[in-house]
């Protein structure tokens, strides 16, 4: 089990694989077919029979930014407490069914969605699908189970978190970006309100997010759209629809001052700078410009010639590593990010001012066409390896259709991100990289006496 927030890579723009039941000629493109139940479960098969295997995903349309004001971090502990078991299935023998047929599960949260996955071979699938459709309303949970997963929880945030100055440096960032969006909160949780979290806290928020109308079923491997309807039918289609809360996305004020922080500890091996600027997503501020958006952070670091590596890692040799991130797949809005780390002697000063030259420059001049073009071309190759592993497309899919995007759009992802210009890009630069609604962190090694 673990946590997971918005990728930086550009995941949600690798959308290429991700078919449903749209146009006749988009679901042959894609070998995608989709079905809904009486229920309201929306269940998507990808067919790859390359091996006798399936990997079997249970998206939930609820995460992290769900979680009710003072109980951060509930949306992630739930995911915890799905393997405390059902009348059916109790304790641990959820995953103790899955390793003893030879498979393998999981789960993670993020801010807009919850997801629980299984691999195992073909057939067993049907095992797999009892099983997830028996937790999906029928979790047994007392204090018994709840408290000491908790404590699990408290350390998995001490791990994870408290114990990597870089982890928690973002975690204050990211905090600082959104003074009022629904992503202010980490999604493991504040520990103060992590303590403070208990069995009705879990079982409320387990039913009032989690129902078959308010989740999708993925199946992606060897198997064929009609014997996945016949599972399905079976073992989801008895469950009953429920009403579930609006989502609600808290907009974002007008922002007046850049938020920096700097930050010193004795764990941090070594110097690095950061910053993250608010940008659109698909769902959320100037849309228009998240196709340009990743064409951006490609041209700035993409590859070894990109605009930032060629500066300040071969050029200059400032810099040991440069990056930059863009995820637009969000219901609210996203984080466009920058970040470098020093060479030994470097002073941050130098890497901060060294990346602030080339976005001015960037800003001042524009971008080339074949810029454009090159990085186009490679996060298009990147989305045809993305379908090699069975993961990858049901993934791919999820994201998509877990914040509510158009599978007409998904699937016009390729030639939207052909069809951006030079001077798209730029103004795409112009409306997101601005100092005010930035958050810059400087982390420094602290020494010990």
């Amino acid at each position: 089990m673990s946590t997971f927030t918005r990728n930086s890579l550009i995941l949600a723009g690798l959308l290429l694989f991700a078919a449903v039941a749209v146009t006749p000629a988009a679901a042959q493109r894609f070998n995608a077919e989709s079905f809904t139940l009486g229920n309201g479960l929306q269940v998507i098969v990808l067919p790859n029979h390359r091996v006798p295997a399936v990997t079997q995903m249970v998206w939930y349309k609820t995460g992290a930014a769900d979680d009710p004001r003072g109980k951060s971090g509930i949306a992630h502990f739930l995911e915890h407490l799905m393997f405390k078991g059902t009348r059916a299935n109790p304790g641990a023998a959820f995953s103790a069914l899955i390793a003893q047929n030879g498979g393998r599960d999981n789960a993670f949260t993020t801010e807009d969605y919850t997801v629980f996955h299984e691999t195992v071979a073909k057939d067993r699938l049907d095992l797999a699908m009892r099983l997830e459709a028996d937790r999906m309303t029928g979790l047994v949970l007392d204090d018994a189970a709840v408290l000491p997963e908790r404590d699990v929880i408290l350390e998995e945030r001490r791990m994870r978190i408290d114990n990597d100055p870089s982890a928690l440096l973002r975690e204050q960032l990211i905090a600082g970006l959104y003074l009022n969006a629904s992503y202010h909160n980490p999604t493991i949780g504040w520990e103060h309100e992590m303590r403070g979290l208990g069995t009705a806290d879990a079982l409320a928020f387990y039913r009032d997010w989690y129902a078959p109308n308010n989740a999708m079923l993925i199946v992606a491997g060897d198997v064929e759209t009609a014997e996945v309807r016949v599972l399905a039918e079976r073992h989801f289609g008895p469950l009953a629809a429920r009403s579930v809360p609006p989502r609600l996305r808290l907009e974002e004020p007008p922002h007046y001052a850049a938020i920096r922080l700097e930050m010193k500890s004795p764990r941090a091996a070594q110097p690095s700078w950061r910053r993250f600027y608010l940008a659109p997503s698909y769902r959320a501020g100037a849309t228009q410009h998240v196709y340009a958006l990743q064409i951006l952070a490609e041209i700035l670091a993409g590859s070894a010639d990109s605009r930032l590596h060629k500066a300040l890692v071969l050029d200059k040799k400032l810099a040991l590593s440069v990056g930059a991130g863009y995820s637009p797949s969000a219901l609210g809005l996203a984080e466009f990010g920058v970040y470098a780390t020093p060479k030994p002697g470097v002073a941050i000063a130098d890497i901060e001012a060294a990346v602030e030259a080339e976005l001015h420059r960037l800003l001042e001049h524009g971008v080339e066409a074949e810029e454009v073009a090159q990085a186009a071309r490679r996060m298009q190759a990147s989305a045809i390896y993305s379908q090699d592993s069975l993961s990858g497309p049901a993934n791919i899919v999820g994201t998509a259709l877990a914040i509510g995007r158009s599978l007409d759009e998904v699937a016009a992802w390729p030639d939207k991100l052909g069809a951006v210009t030079p001077a798209e890009v730029a103004a795409a630069a112009r409306a997101v990289l601005v100092e005010r609604n930035s958050a810059t962190g400087i982390l420094l090694p602290e020494r010990t006496s």
